[in-house]
């Protein structure tokens, strides 16, 4: 899947009962990363305000083809330059068929027109309409013009048929919307990411570790499969799928994880190391299930092999990144670290925060290389992989 980050959106909503899934619709995009604004016909205004849609997207919302507001009164033309995608989302049988026939009698329309950038639509429409024939012929000669469709859906519509014609979830929409967007930003680029805990043995059932999900680790695979990169992950034990276009190399320990990072590094543009590596693991591992003794007992730890410093310090030229997940003083802690162990960038992340620590849906970082650094706001961990990864990216262009 591509990505939304610091894309404009510019989401069409026409007049059907569906339209009230919009407002889900903006929020969906937004966490992905999108700039959204809005463009309403008259009938949307009927079945949602569009008050709700410029609270939701912080944005004013656009209903009038004449805005005197508008730079040179030209509305229509300065939102179609600005946008990334026009996603019309419900698309009726009636906005269809007037894009189909070149029709630009109101806003939509004619931005629709104007704009330069792909259209993606989700039709939304009673099921006899979505089959007449004149709707299909309307959709295949969009589809001819490269217009892409998502949906519509089939189940139980607002008037009682059951059928094709529902307009599919917001989450599929965005999805499809964020298929659009390539990025090819590393195409021919091998990555490798460490993902996820190490687990220490105590014995042969007890063991150090820590509360990493992996979740951050496997959003960087994902969004880096996206923008080309031929994307290995070498992950501790987690319970996530392996995303898509991604080689997944399982291990437990730390030094597990350092021998198959080691074996990878010939093959290796760049490494991000995102996993909670263990700092120590016990100096002895029993043979034997520990029992239960006295009230105290002392255990004795030795440190593990710094990967990160080990990969940046080695003779293969890789672009290293680290993360610095801290609790207090996050950027210089983090400065420090970037500079002690000769890393090319850092993400520092605070997880003192709940919301955005260890198994957490979100996250919210600050990037830092050499000379600079910046901030990539609070969003779902897929949106702030995507710009981490769009960052490396930038570093590495001539």
């Amino acid at each position: 899947m591509g990505h939304l980050f610091n894309r404009n959106i510019l989401l069409g909503v026409s007049g059907g009962i569906a339209a009230y899934k919009s407002a889900e619709l903006v929020r969906q995009l937004q966490e992905m990363g999108a700039n959204v604004r809005v463009v309403m016909t008259r009938g949307a205004q009927e079945f949602i305000t569009p008050l709700t849609l410029q609270a939701l997207s912080g944005n004013p919302v656009h209903t009038e083809l004449l805005d005197t507001e508008a730079e040179q009164g030209m509305g229509h033309i300065e939102l179609a330059r600005w946008a990334d995608l026009l996603l019309v989302a419900p698309a009726t049988a009636d906005l269809i068929a007037r894009l189909a026939a070149g029709r630009a009698d109101d806003l939509l329309t004619t931005a629709a027109l104007a704009t330069p950038a792909p259209l993606l639509m989700a039709p939304a429409m009673n099921q006899q309409m979505w089959k007449d024939a004149a709707t299909q012929e309307n959709i295949a000669q969009l589809q001819s013009r490269g217009i892409q469709m998502v949906g519509p859906a089939s189940g139980e519509q607002a008037c009682g048929d059951v059928g094709p014609g529902r307009m599919e979830q917001p989450e599929v929409i965005a999805r499809a919307a964020a298929d659009m967007f390539e990025t090819g930003a590393l195409q021919g680029k091998r990555v490798v990411i460490t993902a996820g805990p190490t687990r220490e043995a105590l014995d042969p059932v007890r063991y150090i570790s820590n509360h990493s999900s992996g979740k951050m680790g496997y959003a960087l695979a994902e969004a880096a499969a996206a923008a080309g990169a031929q994307t290995t992950v070498i992950s501790g034990p987690v319970n996530l799928p392996a995303p898509e276009r991604v080689s997944v190399v399982p291990v437990t320990s730390a030094r597990d994880m350092l021998e198959a990072c080691e074996q990878a590094l010939p093959e290796c543009d760049i490494f991000i190391a995102c996993a909670a590596v263990a700092d120590y693991r016990p100096a002895d591992v029993q043979t034997q299930k520990i029992k239960k003794g006295p009230d105290e007992v002392h255990l004795a730890l030795v440190k593990n092999p710094d990967i990160v410093a080990a990969v940046a310090a080695s003779d293969h030229p890789v672009f290293t990144v680290g993360f610095a997940a801290e609790t207090q003083q996050v950027i210089e802690y983090a400065r420090g670290k970037l500079e002690r162990k000769g890393l090319d960038m850092i993400v520092a992340n605070d997880v003192s925060d709940q919301g955005i620590g260890f198994n957490s849906e979100e996250n919210e970082v600050t990037v830092l290389w050499a000379d600079g650094e910046i901030a990539l706001p609070r969003a779902g961990k897929s949106t702030v992989a995507a710009g981490i990864i769009a960052q490396i990216a930038l570093r590495l262009s001539p």
